[in-house]
Parts: C-alpha cells; sequence; structure tokens
C-alpha cells in the first residue's frame, strides 16, 4: 500500500511538473508575440494572446484585426482560419464576440429606431447608415417592408466621408431634429442640409449628438462600407438585403443558436 500511494505521489508530481513546464512555454511565447507585434509600432496594442486550434500558431487580438502569430513571434498570418469538419469560420466566431462587445456601447437611446407598428418586434437588426449611400437608401424606401415582417431596424450612424462631411452633417442635423425618424426619411429622400434645418425643426448647436461614438464602434465593429446589417450575436450581413431574404437570414441565424 505504502509503495502504491508512493508511486501515486510520483506520477502526481511528474503531471504536475509537465504542467508548470508546458506553462512556462506558452507565458513565454505570449510574452515573445507581445513584444514582436509592439515593436511593429501599431497602433492598437495586442488584447489578447492565446493558443491557436493550430499548434505552433497563437491567436492575437490586435484592436478590430485578428492575427496568427507563431511561437518565436517571427511569421505573422493575417486571415480567416476555417475548421474544415466542422464548416466554421474560427476566426469570424472572435470577431462576433468582439462585435457584440463594442455594440454594448450603444444603447437603444443613442440610435434612431423603426419599430413594426404592433410594437412587437420578432427580430431586430442593427443597420450602419450613410445618409447619401445609395443602397441604404433603397433599403430605407422598403422600411415598411421589413417592419411589416416583424423586423426592427435600429440605424448607427457611419457617415463614409468622415468627420464634417456633408453626410456627417447631414446625420449630426437628423440626430438633432424634433422627429428623428420623420428627419431620417426625409434626408434619405435627398434633402440637402440646408432643407432638413428649414423643414425638420433641427436644434440649435447645443444639441448633444452621438455620431462620433457611432463612428467608433464602427470601428471597433469592423464596418468599412454601408449598408453594414450586424446581428443580435454580432454576425455581419455587409450590403443592403430585401426585406425577405433579410428575414430567412435572421431565421437561420436564429435556429443556428
Amino acid at each position: 500500500m505504502k509503495k502504491f500511494l508512493s508511486m501515486a505521489q510520483i506520477l502526481l508530481l511528474s503531471t504536475l511538473f509537465v504542467m508548470q513546464s508546458a506553462q512556462a512555454e506558452e507565458d513565454k511565447a505570449i510574452a515573445t508575440i507581445k513584444a514582436s507585434i509592439e515593436s511593429l509600432g501599431l497602433r492598437d496594442q495586442p488584447e489578447k494572446i492565446t493558443k491557436s486550434a493550430v499548434p505552433g500558431l497563437y491567436e492575437v487580438v490586435v484592436g478590430q484585426y485578428v492575427l496568427y502569430v507563431s511561437a518565436d513571434g517571427k511569421y505573422m498570418l493575417q486571415g480567416d482560419l476555417y475548421d474544415v469538419q466542422r464548416r466554421l469560420n474560427l476566426t469570424d466566431e472572435i470577431r462576433a464576440v468582439r462585435r457584440v462587445k463594442a455594440m454594448k456601447e450603444l444603447n437603444g437611446d443613442s440610435m434612431i429606431v423603426f419599430s413594426p407598428q404592433s410594437g412587437k418586434a420578432k427580430y431586430t437588426i442593427t443597420a450602419f447608415t450613410d445618409i447619401d449611400c445609395g443602397y441604404c437608401r433603397k433599403l430605407h424606401n422598403e422600411m415598411k417592408d421589413y417592419n411589416d415582417l416583424g423586423i426592427e431596424i435600429r440605424y448607427v450612424s457611419y457617415p463614409r466621408a468622415g468627420l464634417n462631411s456633408p453626410s456627417y452633417e447631414k446625420a449630426v442635423a437628423v440626430w438633432c431634429a424634433v422627429d428623428r425618424n420623420k428627419a431620417m426619411s426625409t434626408a434619405k429622400a435627398g434633402a440637402s442640409l440646408e432643407e432638413l434645418k428649414q423643414t425638420e425643426q433641427v436644434k440649435d448647436e447645443s444639441c448633444k449628438d452621438p455620431i462620433k461614438q457611432h463612428m467608433k464602434v464602427a470601428s471597433l465593429v469592423g464596418v468599412t462600407g454601408t449598408p453594414t446589417l450586424v446581428m443580435d450575436d454580432g454576425t455581419i450581413l455587409p450590403g443592403y438585403l430585401p426585406a425577405q431574404r433579410l428575414l430567412q437570414a435572421l431565421q437561420e441565424n436564429s435556429k443556428a443558436q
């Protein structure tokens, strides 16, 4: 019995030694990778470094990007990693988690929301929109179709031309209007900034708008064009979708969860 206990203790100590060695090796790799990434002088620093599904490669989250780096920090890949057997985009799963986190910086009070008349939405979608974007206007022109199918559209502004551009100023004017939903429809119909201010009772310059915050979140989410549609789980649908196709995408996404 004593011999058995002694052997058990030896096995336990051996296991602990192996685990500690593996952890030490992983810690060393993470420190090396962190230093390697920081040496590139990127705007954002590594937020998370973990082992990837591929032996020898580490998954590194830097800002809105997911990178794959060798343990010695000498080699780096940027792209999507797929699990062929499960037919899953592993990289996009990471991005989706980050999108959900970024979207939590927003709330209903900072969006312009178009809901079904019943007030009961079956599905919600967040749309990053540019007032002067052609397909954004097409989407808005079909708002009744989306709402009739029980889809709530929550607008977040993303003026592609940047700060202080005409599109940006229109987004601010829409937000500062007494009736934001009506002002959004007027703007999407092609009204100029001057027409918006004249017809939509836009408040004075003391109005505080969330457009800069919207643009910051868009950057974190990885928005590069409009419209960009984001589901509640962080899944992105890039571009305009007709009402029936959007409903189908939302239904399929709901079943997959």
